[in-house]
C-alpha cells in the first residue's frame, strides 16, 4: 500500500471521502435492496469501518498540524449548532433589527422630475382612474 504524503491537500481529499462515505451509508440504509437484514447489517458494518479507519487518519493528519478550513470538513463531523454554545458580551450593543412597520412621511416628498419630460405621476393617475372604471363596468 502506497504512503500517502501529509499535506492540506490530502487532508481535503480525505475530508471529500468521507463525505462520500457517508452519502453511501445513507443509501445502503436507505434505499438498497438486501435477502435478510442481517446481510444489511453486516454492509453497512464494513462500510462503517472502512469510513472510521479514514476517519482516524484524518484526525491524525489534524493532530500533526495540518490547517484546513472547517468548510471542508465533512457534514457528519462538523459541530451540530445546538452544541455550540454562543456566548453574548452584554457590554457589547448589538443593532437591533429593524421592525416590520416602516415609518411613512407626512407629506409625500416632491419627485425632483416635477414638470419635466420624466414625470410619471400625470400618467399614472389617469392609468389608476381608467382601470377603476373597468373593474366596476
Amino acid at each position: 500500500m502506497p504512503v500517502i504524503p501529509s499535506g492540506k491537500y490530502q487532508l481535503r481529499s480525505l475530508h471529500e471521502e468521507i463525505d462520500l462515505f457517508d452519502r453511501k451509508l445513507a443509501h445502503l440504509q436507505k434505499y438498497e435492496a438486501f435477502a435478510t437484514e442481517e446481510e444489511r447489517s453486516t454492509s453497512v458494518e464494513k462500510m462503517t469501518a472502512k469510513r472510521n479507519l479514514l476517519i482516524r487518519k484524518a484526525q491524525q493528519m489534524i493532530d500533526e498540524g495540518i490547517e484546513f478550513s472547517e468548510s471542508e470538513r465533512p457534514r457528519s463531523l462538523r459541530p451540530h449548532e445546538d452544541d455550540v454554545e454562543v456566548l453574548e458580551d452584554p457590554s457589547v450593543d448589538t443593532p437591533k433589527p429593524p421592525t416590520a412597520v416602516s415609518e411613512i412621511p407626512a407629506a409625500p416628498i416632491p419627485s425632483p422630475y416635477s414638470g419635466t419630460a420624466l414625470d410619471y405621476t400625470q400618467d399614472l393617475q389617469n392609468y389608476r382612474k381608467n382601470r377603476t372604471k373597468h373593474k366596476t363596468a
